[in-house]
């Protein structure tokens, strides 16, 4: 599991620490039922505060993509069968809606964003 934080980022770091798993879910490299190493362990790997690691496993728990279990750790979630659950839709296009708007804002074009989004998924897939 390659993660690389940039530290002098804008982004948070564990924000960023939370998107990369979140593309190593979507690319398949952690699979429903794996485990995440352990707060202590992945936060000395990284050389980062524990504190940093459990906000992000604690965001990657409210998005419904991980469980937590005390003191047995963090396992990777299952993609229901039935597809997307209704309130992670919602919340998908809440976040979704300010980047689009931005995009719209910015002089993108529906095309252009309907591009964009298709190489990054493209990208996502090639990746896994």
């Amino acid at each position: 599991m390659l993660i690389q934080i940039e530290p002098s980022s804008s982004i948070p770091i564990y924000t960023q620490l939370t998107h990369q798993l979140i593309v190593l879910i979507a690319q398949g490299q952690l699979k429903a039922g794996d485990t995440l190493p352990s707060v202590r362990s992945l936060a000395s790997d990284l050389g980062m505060n524990m504190h940093t690691v459990n906000k992000s496993y604690h965001e990657l728990e409210k998005k419904g993509l991980i469980q937590i279990v005390p003191k047995s750790g963090a396992m990777i979630n299952p993609i229901p069968r039935d597809g997307i659950a209704e309130v992670h839709r919602l919340r998908i296009a809440e976040e979704l809606e300010p980047i689009i708007a931005e995009a719209i804002a910015l002089g993108m074009t529906s095309e252009g964003i309907e591009m964009l989004t298709a190489t990054i998924i493209s990208t996502l897939k090639e990746e896994s």
